[in-house]
Parts: C-alpha cells; sequence; structure tokens
C-alpha cells in the first residue's frame, strides 16, 4: 500500500523559508510523478508543482516560480518542496500526491496550469502553511 506523508509545514513571517517533506512508503515504481497541491480556505485545490522521476523535469505554477524548488532524495524516498520568499497569499493546506508512470514536462505543465488532482492517484493527509504579514 502506497502511503505519503507531508510534513514541514508551520507558521512563518513574510519573506521567511520552509521545507516540505512527502515521505513514500510502499513505493515501488520505477517511474513516477510527485504533484505539490495547495488549498487555501473557501478555495479550490490548486497546482504548486510536479516532477517527473523519469526525466527529473519539473513544473512551477507561475506564482511560485522562482521561489519554490522540487528536491528528491531517493535513499530516503522522499520529495521536499523548497519554499522561499514566503508570502501570505502562500498560506494554504499542502498537499503531495504520486501518480505511477513515466511522463515528461508538457504533461507536468498541463497538471499544474489544470490544477488536474484526479491525475494522481495517491495522496498525502496535507500539511497546514501559514505566512502571517
Amino acid at each position: 500500500e502506497v502511503q505519503l506523508v507531508e510534513s514541514g509545514g508551520g507558521l512563518v513571517q513574510a519573506g521567511g523559508s520552509l521545507r516540505l517533506s512527502c515521505a513514500a512508503s510502499g513505493f515501488t515504481f520505477d517511474d513516477y510523478a510527485i504533484g505539490w497541491f495547495r488549498q487555501a480556505p473557501g478555495k479550490e485545490r490548486k497546482g504548486v508543482s510536479c516532477f517527473s522521476s523519469s526525466d527529473n523535469s519539473t513544473y512551477y505554477a507561475d506564482s511560485v516560480k522562482g521561489r519554490f524548488t522540487i528536491s528528491s532524495d531517493n535513499a530516503k524516498n522522499t520529495v521536499y518542496l523548497h519554499m522561499n520568499s514566503l508570502k501570505p497569499e502562500d498560506t494554504a493546506v499542502y498537499y503531495c500526491a504520486a501518480r505511477q508512470g513515466k511522463v515528461g514536462y508538457l504533461l507536468l505543465r498541463l497538471w499544474v496550469l489544470s490544477d488536474l488532482i484526479y491525475e494522481f492517484d495517491y495522496w498525502g493527509q496535507g500539511t497546514q502553511v501559514t505566512v502571517s504579514s
């Protein structure tokens, strides 16, 4: 059984940084994609960033481009979302999601731009990020 567990959220002042972790267990896929999504109160879940293990491609939403970075540690089965220069509008519950298969940049771009949460089969429980002004 695949399980994803996010951690690293918290309260931070505007301009600060956080690193979210998405630890995967039961993950035996050679090729997979990881997506980070966020959901602010009263709003729909939105795509933040996606990563493909098959070619290490990534895509970021315009709202986080240049501030957020995805990295992975295969030895730890963990994907990270490094968030810098945080803004109050980044406040949300952040979710990581995973799906099996080989995908490239264009699909990652589509999934983030179109908030295609249904493309992902496995989800974590979410971690709250609150940025104070």
